[in-house]
């Protein structure tokens, strides 16, 4: 068995002759969930560059991965149609912006329509 791959995470170093080193990764640590309250979310609609459909987006979300996919989740099943979360942004299938609005405004976001 081999234990080649076993250091993915240290990609990029081979081998350090210096006693002191100290490995750090680039990676950014996740932001605290701010409340809903002191969130201002932007919702924008978009169709270009992406083959003419039409997608709602919810961006300026301040918080973990986690929070994020689980608040997709649940527009994504209030508004009843597909969706998915990527690089910090909610994408909702089709031009639902009043809905969305509607559902963040319960959940106590300040929302702005852009």
């Amino acid at each position: 068995m081999s234990k080649k791959n076993s250091h993915k995470d240290r990609v990029g170093i081979v081998y350090s002759t210096a006693s002191d080193f100290d490995y750090t990764t680039d990676q950014e640590e996740e932001a605290d969930t701010l409340p809903a309250n002191q969130q201002v979310l932007k919702i924008f609609y978009e169709n270009k560059g992406r083959g003419g459909k039409q997608v709602t987006l919810v961006k300026n979300f301040i918080g973990t991965n986690a929070d994020l996919e689980a608040l997709g989740k649940k527009l994504k099943a209030y508004c009843g149609t597909g969706g998915s979360v990527k690089d910090g942004e909610i994408l909702i299938q089709g031009d639902l912006r009043p809905k969305v609005a509607e559902f963040l405004r319960k959940q106590g976001y300040q929302v702005k329509g852009a």
